[in-house]
């Protein structure tokens, strides 16, 4: 069987991010996240290493989002009914979303608690 060219194998691979954030409610939510980050990092001149974290945290949660997508629609496909080891693969995938947006949510508070501080002091 012939692959198809690798501009077609991107075209998929972008319909499937549009679709995941188009269609899911977290991922939405994982969208506006990264603007705040983005426009937070941007107001404080944030390192070049801590962009780097940024990023690097961007891409896992929302990667892992995707992940987490596929396998619900994985799961669904195969089975509507009830059965134990669908409710694993999907609060499994679910878990690991979570666990990454959390520690993306405190490696945040680390970089910009600190800022946002010097910032509010320099105000006053």
């Amino acid at each position: 069987m012939k692959k198809d060219p690798i501009n077609k194998s991107f075209g998929y691979a972008i319909e499937g991010i549009f679709t995941c954030i188009a269609k899911e409610r977290n991922m939405k939510i994982h969208c506006v996240m990264t603007i705040l980050v983005v426009a937070a990092g941007t107001f404080f001149h944030i390192s070049a290493m801590e962009w780097c974290i940024c990023l690097i945290l961007f891409g896992l949660v929302m990667a892992l989002e995707m992940v987490n997508t596929a396998v619900e629609a994985a799961v669904d496909l195969v089975t509507q009914e009830k059965k134990p080891l669908a409710k694993i693969a999907k609060d499994t995938a679910a878990g690991a979303v979570l666990i990454a947006a959390m520690i993306a949510a405190i490696v945040g508070c680390v970089i910009f608690i600190p800022k946002g501080i010097t910032f509010l002091l320099k105000c006053l």
